[in-house]
This record gives C-alpha cells, structure tokens and sequence, in this order.
C-alpha cells in the first residue's frame, strides 16, 4: 500500500528564506510527485513591518541594516534574486494583504491558482520591487493573470478572505510555529523551519515514507 507524506507548509510572503525554499519545494514536487502532499498555510511574520523594523532590527541600522541582512541570505542561491531596492527604497508596511488575496483567490479559483500566484507575488516583490503589501498593486498583478480583481474584492469586502487567514494564522499557533518556512510532518510530530537544506527535507521524508504515521511508537 502506498504512502503519503502530508506535510502542513507554513510561510510568510515576505520571508526571505520562504523566496530561498521555493526552489526547494518545486524540487520535491518534481522527485517525489504523488508520495507527498503539501497543505500551504500562511503565518503572521511581517504582519507589522514597522514594529518589526523598530523593535527586532533597531540597533542593527532597521530598514537599511535589514536590507543588507536579506541580500545577504539569498546572496549564494541563484535561483532566489533580490532587488537591491526592496527595504530600502520598497517597504512593504505587511505581508496580510498579499496573504488575504491569495485566500481570496483559493476560495473563488481553488488551491493551485493561489499557489501559483503565491509566487507571482513574491517575485513581484523579490525581482522586480513592487509593493506587495499594497492592494492596488496586489489588484493590478492578478489581471494579468487570469483573475478577476472583482472576485477577489468580493471576498475581501463580505470577510470571507480575512477569515480564511485567520483560520491559516490561528493554525500556526496551534501546531506552535515558530517562523518561515516551516515544515510540519508526520501528524504535527516533526517540525522542520527555517533555512532547512533540501537533502535534510528530502531525508525526513523519505524516513517517513518508509516508516508510515500509523506505525509511530509512543507511549
């Protein structure tokens, strides 16, 4: 009998190491196909940007210090570029509005549209420095894409978007999320987060594809 590794994904649209892990997701999707299944959730990272910047980032030089912080993480992945504008010059105020809009867009047009769009946004942001915390912007990308901006302002309007990342944000805090990316596996037994190279997930998952959730000893 064939098993199936779900795995809930959680990540915030304006993580750097979320941008970085794409690669590393599309990869396991093409080696692993139809032996895993991934659950995208979206966590409450750049929520506040500016409290982010005056708190966690103030004696580090904030938004300029930050900038510097993420050119450097993506610095040696080829596939995860960076404008040098974003932070600097492109400071998004939050990442709920992207995350809202996506929710829109996966009850009005399904999972994989959201999915999909999900990393048309973040490249929007990461290569070509639009304000993805910006509803106008957000608006302006899905017309090329397929969507009806219409759609989605209906859900955003009657508070169905809103409360679908609710539901995604109130889940992180149930399975304990502790950043982005994150990796949960094996029935909320195993949490991976954070810049977990592709060999390490790969491994996990295999472990777990040989040793099924309902054969897990405990006591």
């Amino acid at each position: 009998m064939n098993n199936t590794v779900i795995i809930d994904y959680y990540s915030d649209i304006l993580c750097v190491w979320a941008w970085i892990a794409q690669r590393r997701i599309d990869e396991l999707n093409k080696t692993l196909g139809d032996q895993i299944e991934l659950h995208y959730y979206y966590v409450d990272i750049f929520g506040d940007v500016r409290s982010k910047m005056e708190t966690q980032w103030q004696q580090r030089n904030g938004y300029i210090g930050f900038a510097e912080h993420v050119r450097k993480s993506a610095s040696g992945f080829e596939d995860a570029p960076v404008n040098a504008k974003i932070w600097t010059e492109v400071k998004p105020a939050t990442s709920a509005n992207a995350h809202m809009v996506l929710k829109a867009i996966e009850l009005v047009y399904g999972k994989q549209k959201s999915i999909d769009m999900a990393l048309i946004i973040r490249e929007a942001f990461y290569v070509d420095a639009q304000d993805i915390g910006d509803l106008g912007v957000l608006y302006e990308l899905l017309q090329g894409h397929s969507i009806d901006p219409k759609d989605i302002s209906a859900m955003v309007t009657d508070g169905s978007a809103i409360a679908a990342l609710m539901h995604d944000y109130q889940k992180s805090k149930q399975q304990g999320i502790k950043g982005s990316p994150s990796y949960v596996m094996d029935g909320g037994r195993q949490t991976l987060y954070g810049n977990v190279g592709y060999r390490v997930l790969h491994a996990n998952i295999e472990e777990l594809l040989k040793n099924p959730v309902n054969e897990a000893s405990w006591c």
